[in-house]
């Protein structure tokens, strides 16, 4: 029994890891909250921990077909639909915090929140985007979609940087936004067909060298 628990573990060692990184913020966010941990602004504090985790994992996200494309490692192309659905489940409870403990549902300042202040203007976009994906994330989806699947699904691109952009718009040093911008950039850059069949080739020759 030990030895078949070791062997599935070797096999699915790849999707633990990312499931049990995915799922250890919002842990410790819960345990915090439960325990009346957060101190100074529990509102504040969370809405910020569940908005970065959201673009971590999101940025992750996008970067496995890079990260294959680079190393040839394609199994962690794998990664991308539950990195996806965990973004998304880290956006929805960054969304709930906003809409339930800051603005405790009211629809009249809710409304003025979402259509006046740019910042949320931006998020509530990329969250329309990520729910549109999360939706049709199934196989089921992918066979009534056909070619329209994969056309919907970039617009996680845009969701990304829609993310990014929100993040900058809600903060006075947009130093650290920038940086996510960056990573963005490159992670979008190396998505090129151009860019990748470049680095392929690349990568092929110096394998052949070895």
């Amino acid at each position: 029994m030990v030895l078949l628990g070791l062997n599935w573990l070797k096999s699915h060692w790849l999707r633990v890891l990312a499931h049990a990184g995915a799922l250890i913020p919002l842990a410790w966010i819960a345990w915090h909250y439960a325990l009346g941990l957060f101190l100074i602004d529990p509102v504040r504090e969370i809405t910020t921990l569940t908005g970065r985790t959201a673009l971590v994992l999101l940025m992750v996200m996008l970067a496995c077909t890079p990260i294959s494309t680079v190393t040839g490692f394609n199994r962690v192309l794998r990664l991308r639909r539950p990195l996806g659905l965990y973004a998304f489940l880290y956006a929805s409870l960054h969304f709930a915090t906003f809409v339930w403990l800051d603005y405790g549902f009211d629809l009249g300042l809710l409304v003025d929140a979402i259509f006046y202040q740019r910042y949320v203007v931006a998020g509530f976009a990329a969250g329309l985007i990520l729910l549109a994906l999360a939706i049709t994330a199934t196989r089921g989806w992918q066979k009534r979609l056909k070619m329209n699947w994969k056309r919907l699904h970039r617009l996680v691109y845009l969701a990304g940087a829609l993310a990014v952009v929100h993040f900058a718009w809600l903060m006075k040093d947009i130093r650290v936004p920038l940086q996510y911008g960056a990573v963005l950039a490159v992670l979008l850059v190396l998505r090129l067909p151009w860019v990748r069949r470049t680095v392929s080739r690349t990568r092929y020759r110096l394998r052949r060298k070895l």
